[in-house]
């Protein structure tokens, strides 16, 4: 943006030097009129609204305009006067309105039609291709340009709500997953403390001290998931998150919340880009976690089976073998699918033949740059 007004002085120096001397060039002297002071006056006059082109393209064109009527009806020669005059009929064309665009090219054929209907003017099929040389084509050219860069800017505007639009999506999934894993085993604990308090006092105590715990867990974790939102925002380093690594963690977790789970990892075990890894951890966090809500499943099995090009996540269960309330849209398996797509993959869930409910997804895992 700033090298522009340099440009345009320069442009507007040019086509004022060289407008100057192509009045005094041998051939100048041909035309009606001998050249003069007023002649080169009106160049220069043609020439420096260039400079401020930009800023008001209506304004400088209005003065080219104004000076190249004179010039011609004056009877001086054709030159760089009419090229000061195409410049100026682009840049309104590309940067007004269409009203005041097509008041600007009207201004720009009024000295070029006047010049064609004066005696000696020459022709009018001369005229008419002097303003389709000078204006037509400039003004052609400026309006495609302008709408090129409209539509150009619209498509960013697009883009960028797009963006934001799956951010969006992005966050509410990781707080969802992080918020109904909690919210459900702080809710299995509560009726089991609710069951045994009269006669179990002691297992009562284990069970609330279980969702304090809990509670406890899921709030850092979602302190964590908000910090990288944060941190992403401000540029600055981003917080730790879950891992297959971790996933003993969670599920002694789930042991506590009254879920058995079983995890066996075959193939060749090896570290996982931090985008599948991240989407595998996710995956058998909510599955689990609508095992422990709508199974009615006392245990449940995860298998990671470590592939050359992916990783296979298995989780099953024994129970109802009904997806229920984890088929809602935005929720549970949709967005398991969801993460698992994003990553080129894909995932799959429903009852299993044999009684209970299965997930399984497929992460595809890059070859390893060497």
């Amino acid at each position: 943006m700033r090298r522009a007004p340099v440009a345009d002085l320069l442009l507007a120096g040019a086509l004022m030097v060289l407008g100057v001397a192509g009045l005094a060039a041998p051939w100048a002297g041909n035309h009606d009129r001998s050249p003069e002071v007023a002649g080169a006056v009106l160049v220069v006059l043609a020439a420096l609204p260039l400079a401020v082109r930009r800023a008001w393209p209506l304004a400088s064109l209005l003065v080219i305009a104004g000076s190249t009527a004179v010039y011609l009806v004056r009877g001086y020669p054709y030159g760089l006067i009419l090229a000061a005059l195409a410049v100026a009929v682009y840049t309104a064309a590309s940067r007004l309105v269409m009203p005041r665009a097509l008041l600007a090219g009207a201004l720009a054929l009024a000295p070029l039609a006047v010049h064609g209907l004066l005696p000696g003017g020459g022709s009018v099929p001369g005229a008419i291709a002097s303003a389709a040389a000078w204006v037509v084509v400039p003004f052609a050219v400026g309006w495609i340009v302008r709408t090129a860069r409209e539509s150009a800017a619209r498509d960013r505007t697009l883009q960028a709500q797009r963006f934001a639009y799956e951010e969006r999506l992005r966050i509410a999934q990781e707080v969802h997953d992080v918020v109904g894993h909690g919210l459900a085993a702080i809710t299995m604990q509560a009726e089991i403390a609710l069951h045994v308090l009269p006669k179990q006092p002691q297992q009562a105590e284990a069970a609330l001290t279980a969702i304090s715990r809990t509670g406890k867990e899921a709030l850092d974790e979602l302190r964590a998931t908000l910090a990288v939102v944060r941190s992403g925002e401000a540029g600055g380093e981003r917080a730790p998150q879950p891992e297959l690594a971790r996933l003993d963690e969670f599920v002694g977790r789930m042991a506590g919340a009254g879920l058995a789970v079983t995890v066996e990892v075959t193939g060749a075990p090896r570290r996982l880009p931090a985008a599948v890894d991240l989407a595998a951890y996710r995956i058998v966090q909510e599955a689990l976690t609508n095992v422990l809500r709508h199974a009615g499943s006392p245990t449940a099995a995860v298998r990671l089976d470590h592939r050359p090009d992916r990783l296979l996540v298995e989780v099953t269960d024994e129970g109802r073998g009904a997806p229920s309330a984890a088929e809602r849209p935005g929720h549970g398996i949709p967005g398991m699918r969801e993460r698992a797509v994003a990553l080129g993959g894909d995932l799959t869930a429903g009852p299993r033949p044999g009684g209970g409910f299965q997930v399984c997804a497929r992460l595809p895992v890059p070859e390893p740059s060497s």
